[in-house]
């Protein structure tokens, strides 16, 4: 019989190991603390050792956190990430399908779509605050200018969810969609659009019913990034989004008042949403790549 050859482990393997093991613990370990002390007990604390458990800081959640409406800040971002979704994904796979054929400037507007990334972020929410503030000057100008008394005592800003927040989000989920779509049409096999055109499609029936299933499962993974990376921003909505706050700059700013485990407890829901998107993410586009 021939002997058995044993898979010795390299010497470099537990050293490695252990320090993966370790880096994993350092980014999973808050969020896992986070979720076991926001089931604290009524008389829990912000630390270990744990005071009982139950979801009484749910339903304090649930009730609110002093002047701040929770319930309206969760709405806000979910509409607000629903949006940059809708609008990374029609933007990203429109960009994809022009830029394959050759653009004049096109290595230019890409460079330029895609150095927000590169910028810090805080910068980029002060630029679009500031633009959007020169907006409102020069509009309340023409409107007093223009003897349009009532509509300029109306007027309030242009800063906005939908406006300048909406923009400064995109400034970030924009590239990282850009990026995926090019990928993915770099890959493409233009042979089975001409295909469907030999067989009478027109443009528009060509991309409906070959190319959108084909790129269907990383359009939902675009739609993904689209709504997390705008649900967890903070940095460039701050000085972006006027007189409103999104859940993010919220729970930022209950961090120094809010001193039980109810913070705790937003900051789970908050998580259970991004994971919930991911899930149903995942199993869409393993939907679409079986059918």
């Amino acid at each position: 019989m021939q002997a058995r050859v044993s898979d010795a482990r390299a010497a470099g393997f537990w050293p490695l190991a252990i320090v993966f093991a370790l880096f994993v613990l350092f980014m999973y370990g808050p969020m896992f603390v986070i979720f076991v002390l926001s089931f604290q007990g009524p008389e829990g604390g912000l630390t270990f050792p744990m005071r009982g458990w139950s979801l009484h800081w749910f339903r304090q959640l649930a009730e609110g956190l002093g002047t701040v409406d929770i319930g309206a800040a969760f709405t806000r971002s979910l509409m607000l990430g629903a949006v940059v979704m809708a609008f990374t994904v029609l933007l990203s796979v429109l960009a994809g399908l022009a830029f394959r054929k050759k653009l004049a400037g096109g290595n230019a507007l890409f460079y330029v779509t895609v150095a927000s990334l590169i910028m810090p972020s805080i910068i980029v929410s002060l630029g679009i605050g500031l633009q959007f503030r020169l907006l409102d000057g020069g509009l309340k100008w023409l409107l007093e200018a223009a003897g349009a008394t009532t509509t300029l005592e109306e007027y309030g800003t242009a800063l906005g969810l939908f406006t300048s927040a909406l923009g400064a989000h995109l400034t970030w989920t924009l590239p990282f969609g850009l990026l995926i779509m090019f990928a993915v049409f770099n890959r493409f096999n233009p042979a089975y659009e001409e295909a469907a055109r030999d067989l009478g499609a027109t443009p528009w029936q060509t991309f409906r019913h070959v190319v959108l299933p084909l790129i269907g499962p990383s359009v939902v993974g675009v739609g993904m990034f689209g709504f997390t990376l705008s649900w967890d921003e903070i940095a460039r909505t701050s000085q972006a989004i006027g007189d409103v706050n999104t859940l993010p700059l919220e729970l930022q700013g209950l961090t120094a008042t809010v001193t039980t485990p109810a913070i705790y407890a937003l900051g789970t829901v908050t998580t259970v949403v991004s994971f919930a998107v991911m899930g149903i993410t995942v199993g869409l586009a393993l939907w679409l790549k079986k059918k």
